[in-house]
């Protein structure tokens, strides 16, 4: 067990993966390898099917041991082409994009993938809120259809646990979109209301 004052997190399993339901149909695997510095490199890929079209997502993130982003790159292939990204963080909450600073990430300490529920894993391995708080969380978002990044203000609210599953209340008040999510023994999402659900 990774102990984090209130909450403590199983070791990861070496793959994971998730099956899209509601707003797209498709799935997600993910494949774990633990760094020599105590970092991580999470490599994966997800496929789908929305109301839009057909798109495929593959990503490469690495985070440090206390799991904030070092880097990402995500190359995707949907309706509007071929696409390829690269961020970097420069620093805590400074990053690169492609090479060229990107101001208006600026306080983002995580990579949120429009296109996987595994992103929904790294605030929470980050953060140790007491139950009830509510934590500012904004992410450089990049988006499925067409790899473009943005700032994404966003939120996590950490609910009473229950059966030995995490729980948080996630808002995206720039989609008013609010869930609950359910996060396993080792900080990974179980169920992502109209989302995603684990599937192993």
């Amino acid at each position: 067990m990774r102990e984090r004052g209130g909450m403590s997190f199983a070791a990861l399993p070496a793959t994971a993966a998730w099956s899209h339901r509601d707003t797209r149909s498709g799935f997600e695997v993910v494949y774990f390898e633990r760094l020599d510095d105590g970092g991580l490199r999470i490599d994966g890929c997800t496929t789908a099917l929305d109301e839009d079209g057909t798109w495929f997502v593959e990503y490469s993130i690495t985070v440090a041991a206390d799991w904030h982003t070092r880097a990402a790159r995500v190359t995707g292939r949907s309706w509007s082409g071929r696409r390829e990204v690269v961020l970097e963080s420069t620093g805590i909450g400074h990053w690169l994009v492609d090479g060229k600073p990107a101001q208006r990430l600026n306080g983002c300490l995580d990579v949120d993938l429009e296109s996987s529920a595994l992103t929904n894993a790294l605030p929470i391995h980050r953060m140790d809120p007491p139950v009830g708080t509510r934590v500012a969380t904004p992410a450089a978002y990049v988006r499925a259809s067409d790899l473009s990044v943005h700032r994404l203000e966003q939120q996590y609210q950490r609910t009473a646990d229950t059966n030995g599953h995490y729980r948080y209340e996630y808002l995206a008040p720039a989609f008013d979109f609010t869930s609950q999510l359910i996060y396993d023994e080792a900080g990974l999402v179980l169920e992502y209301p109209g989302i995603a659900t684990r599937a192993g």
